[in-house]
């Protein structure tokens, strides 16, 4: 056989992952030229002095995974890389499989919280995130790929499953009886979670457990208020002490208390840190720039040092490797431990936690959530924006900003400090919209912060309503 160059849609090679609708821009041919360029690069970026190199492959839940895994497993091996099949499950096993198996890499195939016919692949190369430009780098290796390697990759079934669950089980700290309502939307979290609730103590409720990559129940998507309705009713019909979703493949947590009170990934962060920085006094504690001020002031109150960072989970998980961090998390629910854990963002281990720390406090979270400072504060408000103007919108912003010596932080598009709170706007890295979010302590001053952002988009051309 000759050369085999492959071209990828440019559209799918994203920031933090590929991504692609199948059967329009991301089909099994895709998948099979993901693998044997991964394969490329790992063999090239070197490091092993001899013996094959391994990866580890996971598949999600959604219809058309079983395909792509087998075509991504095909790839691999044609690149002549030995393939460790770990199965279905969600994202954080496969992290889980790439930190504690001996492979050198991990590819998971997994369409996360987007629609039914999306998918997409998520990887990890020698234990850190792949992302941004290694993405691109993997297109064009994807372009110059040769004949197969010779000899071809091994190819072994691994059932980790027993293994990922007997380790997060085994960081549930004991305390008082909780009850539990868990909703994994259908997603790739359901048969984990079914047998770990087993494990461990309380009481535990299911709901939308079976996997089914068609989301009959809801999308699963926990940072939309709409998709913690039905966990909410259940909660209130059981009277539980709290809900816990999960995004399609278990890396985003959402969380509900007692009252059906949504807490939002940095309302979640304030509890974990506090509990967190008893042990590490003095670490710092990362958070995106989308988070509450509240989040930080408390982190800082708690003894941590809060740090803020540009939003994106592969970002977040390698700074917190390089600062050594016990704790990091972003708005939209990716949570991530370094604290008795291996710093990957994993929803279900951080439920655990969760219940650990609620087990062994005199508090309810419906108590903790009473006590939090009451905030004003938009969602995450996702505003249609052209791909092409996106970036240039926010940095003409940031440039009229600072011409008004405004207090600025451009870490990641803009966020503003004012007498009423503060307000943010960023281009997103994944989809034709800019982002926008304010906060403040009261409602008059929230629509002050709202108006400015209206006031300011329109000033490059976005006309835009906040109501």
């Amino acid at each position: 056989m000759g050369s085999m160059p492959h071209r990828f849609d440019p559209a799918i090679l994203r920031e933090y992952d590929i991504r692609g609708i199948v059967g329009t821009n991301l089909f099994a041919a895709d998948a099979e030229a993901v693998g044997r360029a991964f394969a490329a690069t790992l063999t090239k970026a070197g490091g092993r002095s001899r013996g094959t190199y391994r990866v580890a492959v996971g598949y999600d839940g959604r219809l058309t995974s079983p395909e792509l895994e087998t075509a991504l497993v095909e790839g691999l091996a044609q690149g002549g890389v030995d393939v460790v099949r770990i199965g279905r499950g969600p994202t954080p096993m496969l992290y889980f499989a790439a930190a504690t198996l001996p492979v050198d890499g991990g590819v998971m195939v997994t369409g996360s919280h987007n629609p039914p016919a999306h998918n997409g692949f998520k990887m990890v190369l020698g234990g850190k995130p792949f992302y941004a430009e290694a993405i691109q780098h993997l297109g064009a290796t994807a372009l110059a790929l040769g004949a197969p390697a010779d000899p071809r990759g091994r190819v072994e079934d691994r059932m980790i499953a027993d293994d990922y669950i007997a380790r997060i089980a085994r960081d549930c700290d004991a305390g008082k009886k909780l009850r539990v309502v868990w909703d994994p939307g259908n997603g790739a979290t359901g048969e984990i979670v079914t047998r770990l609730t087993g494990l461990i103590p309380g009481e535990h409720h299911l709901i939308n457990a079976e996997i089914d990559g068609h989301f009959p129940a809801h999308h699963p998507d926990p940072t939309v208020a709409e998709n913690l309705v039905q966990l909410q009713a259940e909660v209130a019909r059981r009277g539980c002490d709290l809900g816990v979703a999960f995004d399609g493949d278990g890396d985003r947590i959402g969380v509900i208390d007692a009252k059906g009170r949504i807490m939002w990934g940095d309302q979640l962060m304030i509890v974990l840190a506090r509990d967190v920085l008893k042990r590490h006094p003095g670490a710092p504690i990362l958070a995106d720039v989308k988070a509450s001020d509240v989040l930080f002031a408390e982190i800082a109150r708690a003894g941590g040092k809060p740090v803020m960072l540009p939003t994106g989970h592969s970002p977040i998980k390698a700074k917190l490797a390089e600062l050594k961090a016990p704790l990091a998390g972003e708005m939209s629910g990716h949570i991530f431990f370094g604290d008795r854990w291996y710093g990957f963002d994993d929803a279900i281990y951080v439920a655990v936690r969760l219940l650990g720390i609620l087990a062994g406090s005199e508090e309810s979270l419906t108590e903790i959530a009473d006590r939090l400072p009451v905030m004003f504060n938009t969602p995450e408000l996702r505003l249609d924006c052209d791909e092409s103007r996106k970036f240039a919108i926010v940095a003409e912003i940031a440039e009229r900003l600072r011409r008004r010596g405004a207090e600025i932080i451009d870490i990641d598009g803009v966020r503003v400090k004012s007498a009423d709170g503060w307000w943010l706007v960023r281009a997103s890295n994944t989809q034709a919209v800019i982002v926008a979010r304010a906060e403040s302590a009261s409602a008059e001053g929230l629509a002050r912060l709202k108006h400015e952002i209206v006031r300011e988009l329109g000033a490059s051309g976005l006309e835009v309503s906040l109501g």
